[in-house]
């Protein structure tokens, strides 16, 4: 699967994947292009190969202000959450949440902006949202820049109340911040999953196209990671691969029967074009491993 979308001038856009299993399809929400600006896009099928766009999520508030993107997703009862971020507003981008009872039409939440990360280590901006139910709360992962907008580090929050959100900061400092060679000056788009009593996280190594790759990292709490390997995960493709420039952005998704799948974005040059697709991944003594 290589989805993507025609936005005109031979170009095609999808970024920023993320995908939840709800009342027997399967929902994929990235960002999308719509009118020359950023939105989420709303994709439907009955398998991973058979996506359809169907709607978008538009800017329509005071709070999201000029656009939208970079979505995560959770079923939670019989709802679809959804986590997403203003865009075009640089360090005061903020993240914003929707509710859905049939994972197309959503409900914004009347207190958004939800979180903004705050502190001398953080210069306040909130993108990239990931959530996971861990230990009966909700963790909220976001990536934030230090105060010169220069490096691109993660940061969490929790939520006592899974349905209705308030979050709270959990940790004064980032929880992940580059500091290997791959990962150059930018650690974001942490996409968690809960595995054997451990939160773990895929991340997005380096800028866009720099190239990007995805690492993971593990932790007991949900607040102190430690990484697994010190090379990437998912590296990019080789020269002339439909992914040699990126293979970033990552969500991690568990399906019913306990499956789990890596979506990501990929592009072969510089980002005129971006497609999704996605890899199977297992836990083998709590290593993960890609398969195929």
């Amino acid at each position: 699967m290589k989805f993507s979308m025609p936005i005109g001038e031979g170009r095609n856009f999808a970024k920023d994947p993320a995908v939840v299993k709800f009342k027997g399809k399967y929902y994929l929400y990235f960002s999308a292009i719509k009118d020359g600006k950023l939105s989420v896009g709303i994709a439907v099928g009955n398998d991973f190969e058979s996506f359809e766009f169907t709607d978008y999520l538009l800017p329509t508030t005071p709070a999201e202000t000029k656009e939208v993107g970079a979505p995560a997703a959770i079923v939670i009862g019989d709802k679809v959450h959804l986590y997403y971020q203003s865009y075009g507003n640089w360090e005061n981008d903020k993240i914003m949440h929707a509710v859905s009872e049939d994972g197309v039409h959503f409900q914004k939440d009347p207190s958004n902006p939800v979180f903004a990360p705050h502190g001398d280590w953080t210069v306040g901006r909130a993108i990239d949202a990931d959530v996971e139910i861990f230990g009966g709360k909700l963790f909220l992962y976001v990536a934030t820049r230090d105060k010169e907008m220069k490096i691109q580090k993660i940061a969490v929050a929790v939520s006592d109340d899974i349905e209705n959100p308030k979050f709270v900061q959990a940790y004064d400092g980032a929880v992940m911040e580059p500091v290997l060679d791959f990962e150059g000056e930018c650690i974001e788009a942490p996409a968690v999953i809960k595995e054997n009593g451990k939160m773990y996280m895929f991340y997005a190594a380096a800028y866009n196209c720099s190239p990007q790759t995805v690492g993971v990292a593990v932790s007991d709490d949900g607040i102190h990671f430690k990484r697994i390997f010190d090379i990437p995960f998912l590296d990019h493709g080789k020269v002339g691969e439909w992914n040699s420039d990126d293979t970033g952005h990552p969500y991690v998704f568990r399906d019913d029967d306990g499956k789990v799948y890596l979506f990501h974005q990929g592009t072969c040059d510089k980002g005129k074009n971006w497609y999704l697709s996605y890899r199977k991944i297992e836990f083998v003594n709590g290593i993960p491993k890609l398969i195929g």
